[in-house]
């Protein structure tokens, strides 16, 4: 439980949050709420948020062009089919699929979904029926979905007719869900990189939320090396005239599937990026509470900008006559607003919503029942950024600390997890674990070697002399020093010729590029030091 009291004026009594949704949802309704309803900002760019907006999982949103591998690849997340689920190569998947845990399986569609105030999607009623109509619930008992829901999409297509056939906002509809995703993953398909006209238009609709965006290369398996090396260039370069970001956007590469690889040569790098996207994903519930306080920040800042245009548009409003002339003229010279209200207010230009956007959307307004300028409800936001986040910032942090670092179990986050095929099983310090010799004992005769020029007295060299040797490595010391501390069995300060052939294997391990252990493993501890450790 946490709890603080508002110190503006008059006291009041401590507010008590039990959790960290909790908090968000309370400081939203009293303090945030009055504002964006004040001065519309709903009719402009995102609707309320609800109870269920803050209580919901992590979900992480899927999109791709057609045929890219998004059904396969929560079908391999899940290791089970999902009802509502079509796989082919054409585009098959034409509506959007919320999977979600529920103890019955089963489907709920879309004009169902919307009327539940236990789940997020009560806002999408506002796209229609040419949505509704291609929206649905896939429900199952998995226990990935425990932790997480996943968000199937349409497969992107490329040609105008179809684009406009829809019936619906497609771009609107992915803005929507990425403002309350925890994650969003782009799948390509090795075989066709090009970036149509849709999937352009969709990415830049996705532009405030890079920091959520992940990026898949999916499909890899079945393209040789050096044809992987031209395709991965060709994606970085198409998406760094899209995505305006100075940092280069993360990208998996691998095949997502449960299908033989059919190019077996990048196994080890198909499975080291498998693993990193798979923690990525396990990290998300123990972020989740973090993800809600960052998207509510966001949006206080937007509101506070739009609150601040609104009232300096009502502000230029003639009180009686030439107010269809006046507002044509404030939405054209738009841009000018800005920045008077940027220097004015000392906002950052990051925080003003698209220009265009705006414009148009101020055009269907009427711009006589625009409210004024009203202190107290900035106030009351300034004071939410200002105290009460710093002080939920805490509770954020209370919560990550007594959560897993990694919460999403079963399905393929099982499949690595035990057993020889455990990612980097039987490699670098972990070599040899499962057999009866001592793995470093087969080069030993060559370590031997070397530590007997070294003028071992009493059958140990010591530390300046073994450092000679281990320089020539030219590994930084910092990595020498941690491979001493391993080696140094029994922490004497000097190295016997089984501790020296082990500093010499650790040498290896870390030239060959592994990383070397916290702790010397059991099978590498010398045999004539075990019962000392």
């Amino acid at each position: 439980m946490f709890s603080w009291s508002n110190k503006n004026g008059k006291k009041k009594d401590p507010e008590l949050f039990q959790t960290v949704s909790d908090g968000l949802r309370r400081l939203y309704q009293t303090k945030l709420f009055p504002l964006e309803d004040t001065y519309r900002f709903h009719e402009f760019h995102s609707p309320a948020l609800e109870d269920a907006d803050f209580d919901n999982k992590p979900m992480v949103l899927l999109v791709g062009q057609y045929s890219t591998g998004k059904t396969t690849f929560i079908r391999h997340l899940m290791e089970q089919d999902f009802p509502g689920m079509r796989i082919g190569p054409e585009p098959t998947t034409d509506s959007f699929i919320a999977v979600m845990h529920g103890d019955q399986e089963g489907v709920i569609p879309g004009n169902a979904l919307v009327v539940d105030p236990k789940k997020p999607f009560r806002k999408l009623n506002a796209f229609g029926n040419a949505f509704l109509n291609r929206f649905m619930c896939a429900q199952m008992s998995n226990p990935v979905l425990e932790s997480i829901s996943i968000i199937d999409t349409p497969g992107i297509l490329s040609g105008e007719k179809q684009r406009i056939s829809r019936g619906y906002d497609f771009a609107a509809v992915l803005e929507w869900f990425a403002e309350r995703v925890d994650r969003i993953i782009l799948l390509f398909d090795a075989h066709k990189l090009d970036i149509s006209d849709e999937f352009s238009e969709v990415i830049k609709a996705l532009k405030n939320h890079e920091d959520k965006m992940r990026v898949v290369l999916n499909k890899a398996d079945q393209i040789g090396t050096q044809q992987l090396m031209r395709v991965y260039g060709a994606l970085m370069w198409s998406l760094g005239k899209i995505i305006n970001t100075p940092e280069v956007v993360r990208v998996y590469i691998g095949s997502f599937w449960a299908q033989p690889l059919l190019m077996p040569d990048n196994r080890k790098l198909f499975e080291a990026e498998e693993q990193d996207l798979f923690r990525d994903i396990q990290g998300l519930p123990r972020n989740a509470a973090l993800r809600k306080l960052n998207d509510l920040i966001k949006r206080a800042r937007l509101s506070k900008v739009h609150a601040y245009i609104i009232s300096s548009l009502k502000k230029e409003m003639p009180s009686v006559f030439g107010k269809e002339n006046k507002k044509k003229e404030l939405i054209a010279n738009l841009k000018d607003i800005y920045l008077k209200i940027e220097k004015e207010h000392q906002i950052s230009p990051g925080d003003f919503p698209d220009l265009k956007r705006m414009q148009e959307a101020l055009a269907e307004q009427d711009f006589t029942k625009f409210q004024s300028m009203k202190p107290k409800l900035l106030e009351a936001v300034e004071d939410m950024l200002a105290n009460d986040i710093a002080k939920l910032m805490v509770m954020v942090r209370q919560e990550e600390a007594a959560m897993p670092s990694q919460s999403v179990h079963g399905g393929a986050f099982e499949g690595t997890m035990n057993g020889p095929f455990g990612h980097g099983y039987g490699e670098g310090a972990g070599e040899g674990i499962d057999e009866l010799e001592w793995v470093v004992g087969r080069d030993k005769p060559s370590y031997d070697e070397i530590f007997y020029t070294l003028s071992p007295v009493n059958g140990k060299v010591s530390g300046a002399m073994a450092k000679k040797e281990m320089v020539k490595s030219k590994l930084p010391n910092t990595v020498l020093g941690k491979i001493w501390k391993l080696a140094d069995v029994d922490k004497d300060g000097f190295l016997d010729d089984d501790e020296f052939a082990l500093a010499n294997h650790l040498i290896k391990v870390k030239l060959e590029g592994h990383e070397l252990p916290g702790e010397l493993p059991g099978h590498l501890v010398p045999p004539s030091k075990r019962g000392l450790e």
